[in-house]
């Protein structure tokens, strides 16, 4: 059962992955139909494809490795300098053929500018996308890593407002019966030992805690501050029991425990005791929480993603050394499907797994969101670059009152889309090594 259970789990991230990058993909799409832009593909994955159907202009489908897609629109560059000359010429042969000199990258150039000339046959000039206003093509850009934020949103608005949070509750879910020594293995009551101060209050398991010393408490949490702040010190304490309300008094003894700072820390200190736990519980949180954990988490992922080459660095020297993984490191696909596989089959409650399996498919599309806003071609964020660049040329053009600039050419940029590819294969390479022989583990 445990093993249908990862597979399970390792399934539906990667179906909530392809859905991932389907928005992703009609994030651009929409906003290109929508300016007027000659889309002559939408596919989802990459390699031989499985299955396509062509609905007006545009051909919808799917292919083999889902881990990623594309749209084409026409003229995603301006024409090479060929068709510029020979348009010029009227069509007359003898034209500039624009060719880029010799050698590796000027071929991949060249090979670039033939591409991008194929997607404007057909085309009537008017319908391509770098003659859009600059804030069109922006739109467009932009309109695949929002749509994966959006989903992130809603994804973790379902987590925390749908089912909720495990939170302490103010249902008392068992109370101590006596107080055990500091530091000792006893593990039951012996008859020298005191009382708790909860149980010789009369506090009973499945009281609700209405109020703490005249303070209305919503949360466990809020009546324990009370409490360990009060050693010594006789409090009131209003519980709901069978429906009525009726005032108990506790008296907190000094103990030590572990308390938490603000700052995550864990440190021992003295406080007061009383012997009572909470019951957990989901707790929905206010809607606006959902949007707040989205940001709060973008913030993180920007962290990681900034010095992503000294953190692939670091995730390959754990691997050959041995080390234990970074919990909040980069993840390969690979790792994020395992990772899913072990929250599916953890002995848990279903709705554990559900809100564990949907944060972890939120959190992929906050990476997506991320990652593609880095200013680099091939990412929809070096395409922003080169739209605001562009736009900056014009305008400064508009401003000296010289002629319209050409419009920037980001085919000769290949080269460093080459080197960006490159480097992103190597480190996604070693991700899914070290995701292989040396996973981050979730349990145990």
């Amino acid at each position: 059962m445990t093993v249908i259970a990862f597979v399970v789990g390792v399934v539906l991230l990667v179906v909530g992955l392809a859905v991932s990058i389907a928005l992703h993909e009609i994030g651009h799409l929409l906003p290109a139909k929508a300016f007027g832009v000659r889309v002559g593909q939408y596919m989802i994955g990459f390699g031989p494809t499985l299955w396509s159907r062509t609905f007006g202009e545009t051909e919808y489908g799917v292919k083999a490795l889902p881990l990623g897609g594309y749209i084409s629109m026409a003229g995603m560059y301006p024409p090479s300098p060929k068709d510029v000359a020979a348009a010029a010429d009227g069509g007359a042969a003898g034209g500039t053929e624009g060719r880029a000199g010799g050698g590796f990258f000027a071929t991949m150039v060249q090979d670039a500018r033939t591409a991008n000339d194929e997607t404007l046959a057909g085309s009537d000039g008017k319908r391509v996308f770098y003659e859009l206003p600059v804030h069109k093509r922006i739109i467009i850009m932009l309109g695949g890593p929002i749509m994966n934020f959006l989903l992130a949103i809603v994804l973790m608005t379902i987590v925390v407002s749908g089912i909720g949070l495990q939170t302490a509750t103010t249902t008392v879910a068992a109370v101590n019966e006596c107080v055990l020594p500091a530091g000792t293995t006893q593990t039951e009551c012996e008859s020298g030992d005191p009382a708790s101060p909860a149980a010789a209050a009369g506090i009973q398991p499945g009281d609700v805690i209405v109020s703490v010393d005249g303070t209305p408490v919503d949360t466990f949490a809020e009546a324990s501050a009370i409490i360990q702040a009060s050693p010594d010190e006789p409090l009131p304490i209003v519980v709901e029991r069978d429906g009525r309300e009726q005032t108990l008094t506790v008296t907190p003894m000094l103990a030590e425990r572990q308390v938490q700072g603000e700052d995550g820390q864990v440190t021992t200190a003295e406080v007061g005791f009383v012997g009572m736990t909470a019951t957990v519980a989901y707790v929905p949180q206010p809607i606006w929480a959902g949007p707040e954990a989205a940001i709060e988490q973008t913030g993180a992922v920007m962290g990681i993603i900034w010095q992503l080459p000294v953190k692939v660095y670091q995730t390959a020297v754990d691997m050959f050394t041995g080390q234990e993984r970074d919990r909040n490191g980069p993840l390969s696909v690979v790792g994020a499907g395992r990772l899913a596989g072990e929250v599916a089959a953890v002995d848990a409650p279903v709705l554990d797994r559900v809100a564990s399996l949907l944060g972890l498919l939120a959190s992929l599309n906050i990476a997506l969101f991320v990652f593609n806003l880095i200013p680099l071609l091939p990412l929809d964020g070096g395409h922003v670059v080169v739209a605001l660049w562009d736009g900056l040329k014009r305008a400064w053009a508009k401003l000296f009152r010289r002629p319209p600039p050409k419009p920037v050419d980001a085919t000769k940029l290949v080269p460093v889309t080459f080197v960006v590819v490159v480097a992103l294969v190597v480190m996604g390479a070693v991700l899914i090594l070290a995701d292989i022989v040396n996973p981050v583990k979730l349990f145990g």
